[in-house]
């Protein structure tokens, strides 16, 4: 991670107590300012950035340089309640909601700002992508994994990895469902995270309609999405399996019994139209692999 690109979105009274802080830079995730309250970092620990506090001043200064001093420019970007800006780092934002005709169309006063650094770990997925396959064809793939255990970035990896035609991965054509950005990164639609050369991004889409989107005009052969969950993301999902393309999905949970009993996602496990389930473990770093299962939920062997 780039320091001085972080340090650049600081407010300036700020960065001299962020450069002595103590926090590991490589493993920063989030960075809090919050009106009234000082400057809280987290890098699997949580650290208070001096006794300062912040205000009103400090998050228009940090409005200004997220924005590049065009705010307004970002509207829709802030509708949503987070801007992408490069290095693929995401900044959330609360304040006051304005809503129009049942919708969210802005946020005003601002008072609440969270920056989520983009870790990318490269050749994280490695292991787990060498049982991916059968005969050349992808296996639809489901990662399981509770909150904070890296599933996004093995899903990145693995999507770097099928793209960009590793050894033991082919080069398959990639489409990217990024509701959240999170996947890609991407900042004025380029990707600021490396997903390899045959992926294209459907940046801030839902994901419903993207999958349906990408199969209809981008030809992938692989769609790779993060977090599903409802009953719109199952049936999408459905018509991908149907029309031949793979998926590669994540969603939350602690384990495969605890997945396979809920409605929707439960209903595709049952029909065993999942074939390689990669479940994670909390281990204090990204990805980690707890086990992989096969089509009938059954413990594989495989080479890690």
């Amino acid at each position: 991670m780039d320091k001085a690109e972080i340090e650049n979105i600081i407010p300036a009274r700020f960065r001299a107590q962020f450069g002595t802080s103590g926090v590991d830079m490589d493993r920063l995730r989030e960075m809090r300012f919050r009106i009234g309250q000082p400057v809280e970092l987290f890098d699997g620990k949580r650290y208070i950035l001096g006794a300062q506090r912040v205000d009103r001043s400090d998050l228009k200064e940090m409005l200004a340089y997220i924005s590049g001093y065009s705010l307004y420019a970002f509207e829709e970007e802030i509708a949503q309640g987070y801007i992408t800006i490069p290095g693929g780092h995401r900044v959330g934002m609360a304040g006051q909601v304005v809503m129009e005709r049942g919708s969210v169309k802005n946020i005003r006063n601002i008072a609440f700002i969270n920056v989520r650094l983009s870790h990318e770990v490269i050749g994280c997925a490695q292991k787990a992508s060498s049982c991916l396959q059968e005969n050349g064809k992808v296996l639809n793939t489901l990662i399981i994994s509770p909150p904070g255990c890296g599933k996004t970035t093995l899903l990145r990896d693995m999507v770097r990895i099928l793209s960009g035609g590793a050894e033991d991965a082919g080069g398959k054509t990639v489409t990217v469902v990024d509701e959240r950005s999170e996947i890609a990164g991407c900042y004025r639609g380029v990707p600021q995270n490396d997903v390899g050369c045959r992926t294209d991004v459907l940046d801030g889409c839902p994901k419903s309609e993207g999958m349906m989107m990408a199969v209809r005009s981008l030809s992938p052969e692989v769609i790779a999405v993060d977090e599903i969950g409802g009953k719109k993301d199952v049936q999408a999902l459905q018509y991908v399996m149907n029309c031949g393309c793979a998926i590669i999905a994540t969603v939350h949970g602690e384990n495969f019994q605890e997945i396979r009993d809920k409605p929707e996602v439960g209903d595709l496990i049952g029909q065993e139209l999942f074939g390689r389930y990669i479940i994670l473990r909390n281990a204090g770093e990204p990805g980690v692999i707890r086990e992989i299962r096969d089509k009938r939920g059954e413990v594989i062997a495989w080479k890690g």
